[in-house]
């Protein structure tokens, strides 16, 4: 059976005064709907409250006035990138820098990571850098030699400036050579990040405490022979890679659980650039010798020392580049003579 629906109904129903009051209220509440604050997510939530800044950047580490806020001047970056959530606590002070045992963020791999933050130059014990600038490029903060005369210029006259690009060039310097010779597989930190004051590095060590340098160490007398050895090694494997270590000794060696780690390079030098180099190498080899004679392990350093600069055909005194020299000197123009009759 079909039901014939007037065709009036609707237009009553629409007419109605029931009708009328029910769709009103319909259409306040889907207004209501839609103007409800909606909750967001727990991970919303969390990325809402969050804050990167530097200044929000407290950490666990009590520092002193002065230091706190020259942690938070040379970690802020690092904080900002999510290298790092929190400074636990200071593993060592240097002669130029301070290590900071640090919890890693996001960016990096590692539960605990190393900052090494230098210093003010005017605050630090190594004061005659210039041997071990010798015949080096400025670097920037990119690790790049620099070229632009303005820049260069500064750098020479030594202006405000200018010991802003020294200080700069020295850092990279050492981020340089880590991250050379970690791609050699050598015995170094690896590098995460490098800033304008500071470089983030794998930690050596435990929560409790870092690890000890060398020179602090009594080593068994059956593994003193194989770190030996070891040592040498690393020692070579920097020369093959154009690096002299420039200050190493037990003092820059770090020891854990069997293993040795060499650290702090911001003063290398090229074996082919600096005319000092093969004095420097020969030092570093002395040192190393002079502390595992106190273990029990004879050697020849001077013996050492020459076979291995000579196997890599590395110079005793090295050509200067022209750039280093001063036609309006007498003794720099005999030397380039000499230089160009060998």
């Amino acid at each position: 059976m079909t039901t014939q629906v007037d065709p009036d109904f609707y237009i009553d129903m629409d007419e109605s005064p029931r009708t009328s009051q029910r769709m009103k209220i319909r259409k306040r509440d889907k207004i209501q709907k839609l103007l409800r604050p909606i909750k967001p997510s727990v991970e919303v939530q969390q990325m809402i409250h969050q804050n990167d800044s530097q200044k929000s950047f407290q950490f666990t580490y009590k520092a002193a006035r002065f230091e706190e806020g020259w942690l938070l001047d040379s970690l802020g970056y690092f904080y900002e990138q999510h290298w790092i959530t929190d400074v636990l606590r200071k593993v060592k002070v240097g002669k130029e820098a301070s290590l900071y045992l640090c919890l890693g963020g996001a960016a990096v791999p590692e539960k605990l990571v190393a900052a090494k933050i230098y210093r003010p130059t005017k605050l630090r014990s190594l004061k005659n850098d210039q041997l071990y600038r010798l015949g080096r490029d400025v670097l920037d903060e990119d690790g790049k030699s620099i070229v632009d005369l303005g820049m260069l210029k500064a750098h020479k006259k030594r202006s405000t400036y200018g010991e802003q690009i020294r200080h700069q060039s020295w850092i990279a310097y050492e981020a340089k050579a880590l991250e050379t010779l970690h791609c050699v597989e050598a015995d170094v930190p690896q590098v995460f990040e490098m800033d304008a004051n500071g470089i983030l590095m794998s930690y050596i060590g435990d929560e409790q405490q870092g690890a000890a340098t060398l020179n602090t160490v009594m080593l068994e007398t059956e593994e003193a022979p194989s770190l030996f050895e070891r040592i040498l090694y690393n020692i070579e494997l920097m020369l093959a890679n154009g690096i002299v270590h420039g200050d190493l000794s037990a003092y820059n060696i770090l020891y854990w659980d069997g293993k040795i780690t060499l650290i702090d390079f911001p003063q290398v030098v090229s074996p082919v650039s600096n005319p000092l180099a093969y004095r420097i190498f020969k030092r570093d080899v002395q040192r190393v010798c002079d502390y595992f004679s106190t273990q029990g392990v004879k050697s020849t350093p001077n013996l050492l020392a020459d076979d291995l600069w000579h196997k890599y055909g590395y110079k005793m005194v090295p050509d200067v580049h022209p750039k280093f020299l001063d036609e309006g000197n007498s003794r720099d123009r005999k030397m380039w003579e000499e230089q160009k009759s060998r």
